[in-house]
């Protein structure tokens, strides 16, 4: 029996048993049985810490060195991103590293790191200053060679005017200048530097009004982009020089420099000087080169080094602060040097909790092994569903709603099956269902790949159900089998069909002259109905009918899933008062209307059955004359009229008064307790006895709250019904519009003939076909599929009041966005 109660049930329909569990650890063995438990994955802890604040638990200390720890490791995991190198994934998983060890060796790495980074920033800057500086010597060369070759072509041409002969035309001015004593000529100084060129026309013109134009600005364009040495970024440039004559003109050409973020170089008047300028600069561009280039080869052999260890050492980074978050969670008992846990685990993994805890106790070398206590409580337990990667999915979309209580009744169970089924009834076309399963396939064959990768937000969401997806698809292969469609094209699949011509003049007719010359067609709908008059007619019957006898049965299962409900948690009031009378009504009505639809599917009656069921309320004495199905018909309606009108103070009036009787009840048997009883037990009393007398309190407020369900119910009943013609609508559009697209747009390009025509008539059917049919149209089937599940069939019976089961695990650490 033992061996029995340890395995899993794997039952979907009912959450794995809880218990609650007291744990007193050593508090030598609790950081190796805390690790351990993570490792298993299968307890949940409480904290019982709740009214301390962060920093005021034992264990903040160490988290704040993992905390520290982690930030150092985003540091090199940045650095790393920069030199274009990631994290190894085949580094060794090994617990042999020691926390301590570990702190101590990031703190050198990132010592190093930072000192190799500075370094590294020195050097680019003296590297892009010394690249400006030459840029600037020759440019300024340049400057300064064209203005002494124009100034030694105008002394040139002044002194040939001096040996002529003079003329009155002469300019005497420029005469007495040339003749000028040199010494007593203006020196002008000047400023050279180099400036963004997006900056150089403002730059210009505030020079200009600044020194009242009282300078003279000579720019040049820089060929490619320049890497500025404050930014680091490239930029394209100017060199300028400009010329001043006085001390306070310069102090204002500086100001300007600087405001405008120019950077400014020294420059000199000798060629000779410059040339050796230019030499020495282009060597210390060498040097520095080579001293860059050798900084960054011993940087990325660094980075290299820390990624292959950096997966090992996050991993334990993560894991250390997880259990220190734990341990913050437990109680300490300073007396006995231990710790104290609470926590939720599954009844099947007693054995295993125990055995991780006695193999933490051997291996920490304590004296004491750590206590395993089942505690009797009244709170609720967690939700726990042990699904695989099939059931995930499912239970996903149910858990979307909201989560079971605890061993509520499980929709998930039935969704794996009625969810892609309703879907398919919408999408049925086998065609569209061969492309969806394609898809399926090829996320379900590469998913061994795909897990391990990051995807984008859609392909995520689609990997994740591609399951469902398979479902959807065969499901969607079957009702359109059924539905006889392939891309809007019947075949005779399953034989010959049951209709032909009455005679050899209408071998070509699509509207008339057919009759029925053999047996019925054995599956789905006759080939022959496509393209006849009467097929939309038909189809619409048909599919609306179909529509109602789905969404009645899927509600009485919702309805027979509240009894199993009421009978698990032992609430007999629900069962008569609330199942019972829910039943009679849906059935009276719904149910009548479905038993009226397969009657007259198998007699083939014409009975107008809109005209039964209104007249079944308006006139329910009248004779049924033509509409009458069967004998007692009429009887039978009246019978079940006054059920359904019995069925609603049924459900009204007796639950409230009888919750009301049984507290008076239990509130006067605890009145009487006996005497000997203990004093936490008189405490408990007192307090059942004051909540009993508050909830009697508020029998207003469960009157009016059933009052509410009943109205729910009685009017949901008919709008809930009315839902599932969705199922008819959708059905018929996506039929129509695969027709649409068939004969307008490829039969339409292949009667031209034109070969052009014909595959452009492909691509754009081809094109509609996904775009509309197999992305839109799958998506619109999803989400009123998904409104059948949550609210028509889930509303009868799921609470969904309950919360997920979250282990203490290592497993999902890797998963979390850092």
């Amino acid at each position: 029996m033992g061996g029995v109660t340890q395995r899993p049930t794997m039952d979907l329909l009912r959450s794995e048993p809880m218990q609650l569990v007291q744990l007193i650890i050593p508090v030598e063995s609790s950081h190796r049985s805390i690790s351990y438990l993570g490792d298993l994955g299968l307890f949940q802890f409480k904290d019982l810490n709740s009214e301390k604040s962060t920093f005021q638990r034992t264990y903040a200390t160490q988290i704040k060195r993992c905390g520290e720890m982690a930030r150092k490791l985003r540091f090199f995991k940045e650095q790393m991103t920069k030199a274009g190198l990631s994290p190894s994934v085949r580094s060794a998983m090994s617990d042999d590293v020691d926390l301590d060890n570990l702190e101590v060796k990031l703190g050198e790495l990132e010592a190093e790191l930072i000192e190799m980074n500075a370094n590294h920033e020195k050097l680019q800057h003296s590297y892009n200053e010394l690249i400006e500086y030459k840029l600037v010597v020759q440019k300024g060369n340049e400057f300064f060679h064209s203005a002494q070759n124009r100034a030694a072509a105008k002394q040139r041409e002044v002194e040939a005017q001096q040996r002529g002969e003079g003329s009155i035309d002469s300019p005497l001015l420029l005469e007495q200048e040339m003749v000028t004593d040199p010494s007593n000529q203006v020196k002008l100084g000047y400023v050279s530097g180099i400036i963004p060129r997006g900056k150089s026309f403002a730059f210009e013109r505030i020079l200009f009004r600044a020194t009242r134009g009282n300078v003279f600005l000579k720019q040049s364009v820089v060929e490619g982009p320049v890497t500025d040495p404050a930014s680091g970024e490239k930029a394209e440039k100017n060199v300028f020089v400009v010329f001043y004559s006085g001390e306070t003109v310069k102090n204002k050409v500086v100001k300007i420099c600087e405001t405008f973020g120019a950077n400014r170089y020294p420059f000199t008047e000798d060629l000779g000087k410059q040339y050796q300028i230019i030499a020495e600069v282009s060597g210390r561009l060498e040097e520095l080169k080579t001293t860059i280039d050798v900084g960054l080869v011993h940087q990325i052999n660094l980075l290299q080094t820390i990624a292959y260890h950096f997966e090992q050492w996050s991993h334990l980074v993560k894991k250390e602060k997880s259990i220190y978050h734990t341990l913050n969670m437990l109680s300490i008992d300073i007396t006995r040097k231990c710790l104290v846990a609470e926590g939720w685990c599954p009844v099947f993994a007693t054995n295993k909790i125990q055995n991780v805890l006695q193999r933490a106790t051997v291996d920490s070398n304590s004296q004491i092994g750590t206590i395993f206590h089942v505690l009797l409580t009244k709170d609720s337990p967690p939700t726990y569903f042990q699904t695989n990667k099939f059931t995930s999915a499912f239970q996903e979309i149910v858990d979307a709603y909201g989560i079971a209580k605890y061993q509520e009744a499980n929709p998930g169970v039935f969704t794996i099956i009625t969810f892609p089924f309703l879907f398919a009834v919408m999408f049925g076309d086998w065609g569209h269902g061969i492309c969806l399963l394609l898809a399926a396939s090829y996320f379900i064959i590469r998913e061994t790949k795909f897990s391990t990768q990051k995807l984008g937000d859609i392909t995520e969401m689609i990997f994740g159900g591609r399951y469902v997806i398979m479902m959807m698809a065969l499901f969607s292969i079957y009702t359109g089998l059924l539905y006889n469609e392939f891309f809007s094209v019947p075949f005779e699949l399953f034989g010959p069909s049951a209709y032909g011509c009455r005679d050899p003049s209408c071998r070509d007719a699509s509207t008339a002259g057919f009759v029925k010359v053999r047996a019925t067609y054995p599956f789905g709908v006759d080939p022959k109905w496509h393209g006849t008059r009467s097929e939309l007619p038909f189809l619409n019957s048909m599919k609306m009918k179909m529509s109602i006898l789905l969404g009645v049965a899927q509600m009485n299962l919702g309805i027979i899933l509240s009894y199993f409900n009421a009978k698990f948690y032992g609430n007999e009031l629900n069962i008569r008062h609330q199942f019972l009378p829910q039943m009679i009504f849906l059935n009276s009505l719904f149910g009548y209307l479905s038993l009226l639809i397969v009657v007259k599917w198998c007699t083939g009656s014409q009975a107008d059955l809109y005209h039964v069921m209104i007249y079944m309320f308006l006139s329910p004495t009248d004779d049924l004359g033509e509409n009458q199905l069967f004998f007692g018909q009429k009887f039978l309606q009246i019978l079940l009229l006054l059920a359904a009108l019995v069925s609603v103070p049924w459900m009204l009036f007796p639950k409230p008064f009888l919750l009301k009787k049984q507290r008076v009840e239990r509130h006067r048997g605890q009145s009487y307790a006996l005497l000997d009883t203990s004093f936490d037990d008189s405490n408990e009393t007192e307090l059942h006895h004051g909540s009993s007398s508050h909830e009697e309190f508020q029998f207003s407020e469960i009157f009016v709250h059933q009052l509410i369900h009943t109205i729910e119910f009685v009017l949901g009943a008919v709008s809930n019904t009315a839902s599932y013609l969705r199922l008819w609508a959708l059905s018929l559009a996506h039929s129509e519009l695969s027709s649409v697209f068939y004969d307008k747009v490829l039969l339409l390009a292949w009667g031209f003939n034109n070969i052009i025509i014909l595959i452009i008539g492909l691509f754009v059917f081809i094109c509609a076909t996904v775009g509309v049919l197999l992305v839109m149209e799958t998506l619109s089937a999803f989400l009123h599929a998904l409104r059948l599940h949550w609210v028509e069939f889930q509303g009868k019976f799921y609470e969904g009041e309950g919360y997920n089961f979250q282990p203490f695990s290592f497993a999902s650490l890797d998963t979390e966005d850092e």
